[in-house]
């Protein structure tokens, strides 16, 4: 088929390759417009821009698809279908309706639960024991339409957003080729989402990255996971912003952000939680041994 593919992070790479291998012609990228990054602030183009050109395809990065010279350009593609993989743009009646069979969208989550942009993130912070992605048919709404396909994976308590994120881009990857095989010989079938159990994974924002010690040892240590390895759950040691990026469930009682021994053991409201990796601001991430050895933090010393 001849498809226009929307996407920008690197999730949406193993997709795209999985459409190259499958022989569809990709007449088109589109993917969010480079952004100004790294201690230079110079604009630097998506994982997916990059992928796209490096293989000789037209890559697209408007700010909106809004404008009318926008959706013409996007129809005169004659494309028979849209796949959309975390792009990170609404798309618009015209340009859903453009495609010959419409556009259809690969979400990491297990719809309708955790519709919106950080589903992978919430679902680990929720304490979801299971996950997946789906193949759907875009509309109008956020997240709304029929499901085509999908395939669960369970989340480990090991697991973090960076593993859950890799494993779901493999799987989505052979979903999304398997789908479109069937969308082409006309035998996809097209379920509803059910109306309960609708939960939307809002944008992570700045304000929710602070670690609460107060809050039970198991929620803590499922934010650290569904946090890491960015942007990262913090705390505060010694005047300086800390990033907890791994820890573990431990045993022990204290007021909230004590440390209970001398290798990082904290308490929390409900339990304690055992630092395994941090990263002192504007340092490189560290394990805590090695941590430990510059700067030790003793029995008793209050995290914030």
């Amino acid at each position: 088929m001849r498809l226009a593919f929307m996407g920008s992070p690197v999730f949406a790479i193993a997709p795209l390759q999985a459409l190259i291998e499958a022989g569809h012609e990709i007449a088109c990228v589109y993917s969010q417009p480079p952004r100004p990054a790294g201690r230079g602030r110079q604009e630097r183009p998506t994982p997916v821009h990059v992928f796209a050109a490096e293989r000789g395809i037209e890559v697209r990065t408007p700010k909106s698809l809004r404008r009318a010279e926008e959706q013409e350009r996007f129809a005169a593609l004659e494309l028979d279908a849209a796949i959309v993989v975390a792009y990170g743009l609404i798309l618009p009646k015209p340009i859903l309706d453009a495609p010959r069979l419409g556009a259809f969208n690969l979400h990491a989550s297990l719809l309708p639960r955790w519709r919106g942009a950080a589903p992978i993130q919430r679902a680990i912070m929720a304490g979801d024991r299971v996950t997946g992605v789906q193949v759907m048919r875009m509309e109008e709404g956020l997240d709304t339409g029929p499901v085509l396909a999908s395939v669960e994976t369970e989340i480990d308590a090991e697991d973090n957003a960076s593993t859950v994120h890799d494993r779901l881009s493999a799987l989505g990857a052979r979903l999304l080729a398997e789908t479109l095989e069937k969308v082409e010989r006309g035998e996809a079938t097209e379920t509803p989402q059910c109306e309960e159990g609708v939960t939307y994974a809002h944008k992570i924002t700045p304000a929710e990255t602070r670690i609460d010690w107060r809050r039970p040892a198991r929620e803590v240590d499922a934010m650290i996971r569904g946090l890491a390895p960015a942007p990262g759950a913090w705390f505060e040691f010694n005047g300086a912003r800390m990033k907890a990026l791994q820890a573990r469930l431990g045993q022990g009682q204290g007021s909230p952000g004590e440390a209970l021994d001398d290798q990082l053991l904290i308490a929390c409201g409900e339990g304690a939680v055992r630092l395994l990796r941090v990263q002192r601001e504007g340092k490189a991430p560290m394990e805590a041994d090695a941590f430990l050895r510059g700067q030790p933090v003793l029995v008793g010393t209050r995290l914030a």
